[in-house]
C-alpha cells in the first residue's frame, strides 16, 4: 500500500477513534472527522461510503484480532472447552479499552454477535456436526454471548477472579459438549 494511503487510513481511524471516545456513533459526521483527520470529505469519501462503514470496518478488524489472537484456536477440541474459554477471555480482556470505544451506546450488542458468528465459523469448521446439532449452537451461544454479558455486567471484578468463574461454568457445561 502507498505510503500516502497509510497515512490518511491512519489519521481517519485516529480521529474516529478520538470522537467515537466521546461521543456516540450517530453524533460524529464526516465534516468534523476530516477537520480532526486535516483532510478533506472527498478523501474520506474515497476511502469510506459514510461514518457507518469506516465503525463496521473497525468493529470487523478488531473481532477478527481478537479470533485469531487465540493461541491454537483450531487446536482446541470439545474435550478442553475451559481452556478454549480461558483463551476466549484473555483475547477478549486484552481488547477491552477498544471494545469498549466501538461497541459503547447503541452498538453494545453488536460486539457479542459479531464475536459469536466469527467463532462459530472456526469451531464449526473444526466440528461441522455442532452447525447441524441445536442443542450445540445453542450451549455455544450462551458460552460466548454469557461470557460477554457477565462482563458488562461485573466490570469491577478482577480478569483473575472473571476468568476463573468463567472456566468453571464451562466445565460444568463439558458433559453436554
Amino acid at each position: 500500500m502507498d505510503l500516502r494511503i497509510e497515512k490518511t487510513e491512519r489519521a481517519i481511524r485516529n480521529a474516529f477513534m478520538e470522537l467515537r471516545a466521546r461521543m456516540p456513533l450517530e453524533k460524529i459526521r464526516v465534516r468534523e472527522l476530516c477537520a480532526a483527520a486535516c483532510i478533506n470529505k472527498s478523501t474520506f469519501y474515497a476511502h469510506y461510503t459514510d461514518i457507518y462503514a469506516l465503525s463496521e470496518t473497525l468493529e470487523k478488524e478488531t473481532v477478527a484480532s481478537i479470533v485469531s489472537s487465540i493461541p491454537d484456536l483450531k487446536g482446541h477440541s470439545a474435550e478442553n472447552p475451559d481452556v478454549f474459554t480461558r483463551a476466549l477471555c484473555l483475547a477478549f480482556l486484552s481488547n477491552i479499552s477498544l471494545i469498549k470505544i466501538l461497541f459503547s451506546g447503541k452498538e453494545q450488542s453488536r460486539f457479542g454477535v459479531q464475536l459469536e458468528g466469527e467463532l462459530k465459523k472456526v469451531i464449526y469448521r473444526k466440528y461441522p456436526e455442532y452447525e447441524r446439532d441445536p442443542e450445540k449452537d445453542i450451549l455455544l451461544s450462551y458460552c460466548i454471548q454469557g461470557t460477554y454479558h457477565a462482563y458488562l455486567n461485573n466490570p469491577s471484578v478482577d480478569t483473575e477472579s472473571f476468568v476463573r468463574v468463567v472456566e468453571q461454568i464451562v466445565r460444568c457445561l463439558k458433559p453436554m459438549f
